[in-house]
């Protein structure tokens, strides 16, 4: 199934935008004064984080008492408020990486860390046609669509609808509707892909998947010659298994495997240190390029190393029985369809909620004021 993309609803557009200048998907939603159906973080003195979606007359009740949503409204964020019983609050619409964290999910996502260095080992510029397979909960479908802007495309696969209509959800919340760059499709990538795009069309392949090894020939039938190909694996194994067989294949070259971890610092005064947490592992990164058709890969000049490896430890790394790479042997927790579908149906109402409070306030309801 292929989900044909509409024109952009992102909202009212910018008067200080240029004559003949269209203001990117999503741009209103990210500056300007704050408007019915957007959501706002609020932190109070202890550094608790509360994320709202605003509402013409609605209320954010605590137990340190009542914020009024009109308090916020056409107003700019980067405010401190008080509540009914004198407490306050720093207004900040979420960033990026705040919303991806917070949103309904049903798939694990991308780590915001990973998916900025996805976006820029691969390479993803505006305009470029990306194929992306492993869509969980739209994440990671996020920053490529940012990255390729309105005249590029973003062909995102996934195998289980309710995590479709999760990312969907998602994606439309944070753009303020839909994005004209973006198509999801169902079905297995390695089966799907090839229908939908022609021999050597596609800029950038990203998978987010179990076995990306299975989808080696389809990308490298619709990866255009220079293209990068892009692999986001949770184990050691996964990322063994699918440098060898990019090896073995020959239509790839400038392999390179690397993985991120952020650790922030404790700034108060002269009290300087590492934080006692950090975000350490969550994937490795897997990069390579397509050569062209018929071109053997420069073979380097490397030390002769003499190794060899005993059948059962080759078997141990890298099973020759398909059936014993599953989520559960990879230490992934396996997603229920109840998990799912609740998920979906979250990212659904959020972004329903939006749309329909932003449409009452453009319709000139009453401000509650």
């Amino acid at each position: 199934m292929t989900e044909t993309p509409h024109p952009s609803t992102s909202g009212p557009s910018d008067p200080d935008q240029p004559a003949g200048r269209t203001e990117p998907t999503g741009a209103s939603e990210r500056r300007g004064p704050l408007r019915p159906g957007q959501r706002v973080q609020l932190k109070d003195a202890r550094g608790r984080l509360n994320t709202v979606t605003l509402t013409r007359g609605g209320q954010f009740h605590s137990h340190q008492g009542v914020l009024n949503h009109d308090d916020l409204l056409d107003g700019p964020d980067g405010v401190v408020v008080t509540n009914s019983a004198g407490n306050e609050y720093q207004v900040l619409r979420p960033l990026l990486s705040d919303f991806v964290l917070s949103m309904p999910r049903g798939a694990t996502v991308v780590y915001p860390k990973d998916a900025g260095q996805i976006v820029q080992m691969a390479d993803i510029f505006p305009g470029a046609r990306v194929v992306e397979a492993g869509v969980g909960s739209g994440g990671l479908s996020i920053s490529l669509l940012r990255a390729v802007g309105d005249g590029g495309e973003v062909h995102s696969y996934e195998r289980r609808e309710e995590f479709a209509d999760v990312a969907r959800g998602n994606v439309q919340t944070f753009f303020g509707g839909e994005h004209p760059a973006w198509r999801i499709h169902l079905g297995d990538a390695q089966d799907v892909m090839t229908t939908v795009h022609e021999p050597g069309s596609v800029d950038r392949v990203v998978l987010d998947m179990l076995a990306p090894w299975e989808c080696l020939d389809a990308v490298a039938t619709v990866l255009a010659p220079g293209g990068v190909w892009i692999n986001y694996v949770a184990t050691a194994t996964q990322l063994s298994r699918v440098a060898e067989a990019i090896r073995e294949d020959g239509r790839f070259t400038q392999t390179e495997a690397s993985e991120t971890m952020v650790r922030g610092w404790h700034l108060d005064g002269l009290a300087v240190r590492p934080d006692h947490r950090m975000v350490a592992h969550t994937g490795f990164l897997l990069v390579c390029r397509r050569l062209a058709t018929g071109a053997e890969a420069l073979t380097l000049k490397k030390r002769s190393k003499v190794s060899e490896f005993k059948p059962e430890d080759v078997e141990a790394w890298q099973p020759a029985d398909e059936s014993r790479w599953t989520p559960q042997a990879l230490g992934e927790r396996p997603v229920t369809d109840k998990k799912a579908r609740k998920a979906a149906r979250d990212a659904a109402a959020m972004e329903s909620k939006g749309r329909s409070d932003d449409s009452d306030d453009s319709d000139g309801g009453d401000d509650g004021r």
